[in-house]
């Protein structure tokens, strides 16, 4: 009898992670599929070049294989290696969600306006499959709406999701003031 209720309690288990697991990977494949037409328009329009991420640096930036590093645009995630700031609320988080998301995988890249900021950094938009790295880290609470014109192709959409975000008291929402 005790086997029976091992065996059922393991097949339960297993069940629970595979859920969890399938739920997961809906919830980021969700990140683009809700979007209006004039955002879907302006992705669809705009030149895109791929890349290997080679590492993540923190929440909002990454370096590429060829060495080259980029700067999520539109978005702002807490100080991870900040020179005279010590780590911000919710840093390392953020980093870890974007080191699952993209490290070691091909994304697509977005530009807008701007090539590089004033880091020498470029300034992208980022995807993963159909996953829009940029807009997932906002809605999820790992990363602040941060809207520096003349890039602005995407400040509607992640105005919303931070407001979401906010609303919904997720990520850095329910834990940094």
């Amino acid at each position: 009898m005790n086997k029976k209720i091992f065996f059922l309690y393991f097949l339960f288990v297993l069940l629970l992670f595979f859920m969890g697991i399938y739920l997961n990977s809906q919830s980021k494949k969700a990140s683009f599929a809700f979007v209006s037409p004039q955002i879907k328009k302006i992705y669809q329009t705009s030149p895109k070049e791929t890349a290997v991420v080679k590492r993540v640096i923190d929440g909002d930036t990454i370096v590429l294989s060829d060495n080259r590093k980029v700067r999520y645009i539109g978005i702002d995630s807490p100080e991870l290696h900040h020179p005279t700031k010590p780590i911000q609320c919710f840093a390392t988080e953020a980093a870890l969600l974007n080191t699952e998301l993209v490290e070691g995988k091909t994304i697509v890249m977005q530009k807008d306006v701007s090539e590089t900021d004033k880091y020498g950094r470029l300034l992208r938009y980022v995807w993963i499959g159909d996953v829009f790295v940029n807009n997932y880290l906002v809605e999820e609470g790992f990363a602040r709406q941060e809207t520096i014109p003349p890039d602005v192709a995407y400040a509607t959409l992640f105005k919303e999701s931070a407001k979401k975000a906010r609303l919904q008291n997720k990520g850095l929402w329910s834990l940094c003031n």
